[in-house]
């Protein structure tokens, strides 16, 4: 569908005016019965989905602020790194593939010094993410490999520069480089400064000869101080969505693009410095940082139970493996990620965890057998599956497991169906999963990514990609009120949907950091921000009950949009509706003589337009805002704005 504007008929400057101008509408009525439960809600209904995209990871939610730390080129030099020389200095740079810190990363750039003193330093300079986000009096922890030519070479200075005046906003000194490699490590410390992003590092020295320089890496303050940890703005914008698992690391990064280039989790355990990292199939580096443990540490942080991908033997190439004895090491090794996941410490993989700094094993549910696996044209996924899951349940018969297509030579305990649509389609599909549309697996059809239908007899659905896509480079009001039509529907069929994960998560909004459009939260080098699908996103996952309660609509147009569930321990009902037209929607909701609080909380987003949306200047142009609505008995009389979603908590008495 083409973006189209709707304009409103009348302002909803106040809940007066808005009823006003519903008059002559329609009414929606509204019954529900709140001591009628009919299905269970899923515990993991709403989680987070990743992948290494968009600079997810790579200048993203993995903290370092120094952008190609390993010392990759091309034909021009070397990428992100420049020669600097202050004064009279003189020097060159270049790659040397003769010497490095690690068989992993075996190469290292070579500063060949031939003047230098302490005023007038040669070095290199690296321009970051699209820059480095400073703060003032804040501290800074950086480390770099290093090795000299001679014992002399005096100290080595690191600081933080601003671009346009050259001004020094922190620096720290290594005393002495000795002749072997070594890892060294400083902290900056800000002052006074004004926040900005337009920054630059300088790894110098004051004195001629030698040095060679692999993995310099500079972090921020991080999400709960973890060393070598997230960024601390992404990280609360996703507790604040209340996420109760997450599916890693991928995605097409589960396949790459080769075999070659999976994500091949052995490779990303252990000291970043023994990490050779990887393409990714976005068509940059990934130095590794972003590994398995750092995945699970993630989950630790957010309280999400992992849901774990393993590679099933398909790249997105084409390349593929045959099932039977090609595919048993990738098999095995499917086993092993699990083991080092899950497995106590006496346990070969487990133990392997525990020396990498978490001896307790994490708590593993789910584990999804490869990624979209429909776009493997060979036709051996079924048996490649089968092999997977025999030899799993075989070693971990408690776990579930995911399928990724459609398969015959078992059944899975969960299906992943993907969804990328415009909003109008979402309003049409709200129903998508309701008991009334059910299908069988004689009538349901498989098309890009998902059936057409449901069957209930299971195995469950877990929709692990979805969005509304409209809007650039997050998603704009439009595509908002058609991810919380969508969102209804997850829930009033919470019974059969188990699990469901908006993608992408995350974007760098910076110029060629986007390669897939319409992701929910934005950033740059400084700050980040939430689109109005993210709060939508937020208001659904913070007001869930555990069950749904019987309901019945009447007077509903194809754009109103609700669901119901309660809590009976918290004494909740959490009400969602949505408002997808222009004009204002009087709902008469009655609770069938249940007892409430003569007061609910209502948290409301809306906007005046479906192109309205939040950026990286404008953040906080959409949204939630929280009031009180009056409840006579059991009776409420709500007038929704145009283009809007609207969360109401009831508490029963």
């Amino acid at each position: 569908m083409s973006k189209k504007a709707f304009t409103r008929t009348l302002a909803c400057a106040s809940l007066a005016v808005a009823t006003l101008a519903a008059i002559g509408q329609h009414p929606v009525t509204l019954t529900i019965h709140p001591d009628q439960p009919t299905t269970p809600v899923s515990s993991r209904l709403y989680g987070l989905m990743t992948e290494e995209i968009n600079y997810s990871y790579e200048g993203g939610l993995y903290a370092d602020m120094v952008r190609n730390a390993t010392f990759r080129g091309d034909w021009s030099g070397i990428l992100y790194w420049y020669l600097l020389e202050q004064g009279n200095a003189s020097a060159s740079m270049r790659h040397d593939a003769s010497t490095g810190p690690s068989e992993a990363l075996n190469s290292s750039i070579k500063l060949e010094v031939k003047q230098a003193d302490a005023q007038n330093q040669a070095g290199v300079i690296n321009t970051g993410w699209w820059g480095f986000g400073v703060r003032p009096n804040t501290e800074y922890k950086g480390s770099f490999y290093a090795k000299a030519g001679a014992a002399d070479m005096g100290p080595v200075t690191v600081s933080l520069v601003a671009d346009q005046t050259g001004r020094t906003l922190a620096t720290a000194k290594v005393e002495s480089v000795g002749t072997d490699w070594k890892q060294y490590t400083f902290t900056l410390k800000t002052g006074a400064i004004e926040a900005s992003s337009t920054n630059h590092l300088t790894v110098s020295v004051g004195h001629a000869g030698t040095l060679w320089l692999q993995l310099v890496s500079l972090f921020p303050p991080t999400y709960h101080n973890r060393p070598s940890g997230f960024r601390a703005d992404l990280m609360e914008k996703m507790a604040a969505m209340h996420p109760t698992f997450l599916r890693f690391p991928g995605g097409n990064y589960v396949e790459g693009d080769t075999i070659k280039e999976r994500f091949d989790w052995k490779k990303t355990i252990g000291p970043r410095v023994d990490r050779p990292g990887h393409r990714s199939p976005w068509n940059y580096w990934s130095t590794d940082g972003m590994g398995l443990l750092e995945f699970l540490e993630w989950c630790e942080d957010l309280h999400m139970d992992p849901l774990l991908a393993v590679y099933a033997g398909y790249s997105l190439h084409g390349e593929h493996v045959n099932p039977g004895a090609d595919l048993e090491p990738y098999v095995q090794d499917a086993l092993d990620e699990i083991e080092y996941v899950s497995g106590g410490p006496d346990t070969k993989w487990g133990a392997q965890r525990a020396k990498d700094g978490h001896p307790e094993a994490f708590k593993l549910t789910y584990v999804e057998i490869g990624n979209e696996e429909w776009f493997d044209r060979s036709g051996s996924y079924d048996g490649r599956y089968a092999q997977f899951a025999k030899a799993i349940k075989e070693k971990y018969p408690n776990l579930l497991l995911i399928a990724t297509a459609p398969v015959t030579s078992s059944k899975p305990d969960v299906l992943d169906e993907h969804y990328y649509v415009r909003a109008t389609q979402n309003f049409k599909d709200a129903t998508h999963y309701d008991a009334s549309r059910e299908g069988s697996p004689s009538t349901m059809k498989w098309d890009n990514g998902h059936y057409d239908r449901a069957d209930r007899k299971g195995p469950k659905i877990f929709v692990g990609e979805w969005a509304t896509r409209e809007g650039l480079p997050t998603p704009n009001m439009g595509a908002a009120l058609g991810d919380a039509a969508w969102m209804t529907g997850l829930e009033r069929n919470s019974d059969v949907v188990v699990m469901a994960s908006y993608a992408p998560l995350l974007v760098n909004v910076n110029p060629g950091g986007m390669q897939w459009e319409t992701d929910l939260i934005g950033y740059d080098a400084a700050s980040s921000y939430g689109s109005p699908a993210y709060y939508a996103q937020v208001m659904f996952g913070s007001y869930l009950g555990d069950h749904t309660l019987a309901s019945k609509v009447d007077g509903a147009g194809d754009k109103f949009f609700y669901s119901i569930t309660g809590s009976a321990a918290k004494k909740k009902l959490y009400l969602k509706l949505v408002n997808g037209s222009s004009t204002a929607q009087m709902v008469d909701i009655d609770f069938a003589g249940a007892k409430l609080a003569s007061s609910a909380k209502l948290v409301s987003l809306s906007a005046k337009d479906t192109q309205a949306t939040n950026s990286i200047t404008q953040p906080k142009a959409i949204v939630p805002v929280e009031s009180a609505v009056p409840v006579q008995g059991s009776h409420l009389k709500h007038s929704m704005p145009g283009y809007s979603i609207q969360v109401i908590e009831l508490t029963l008495q």
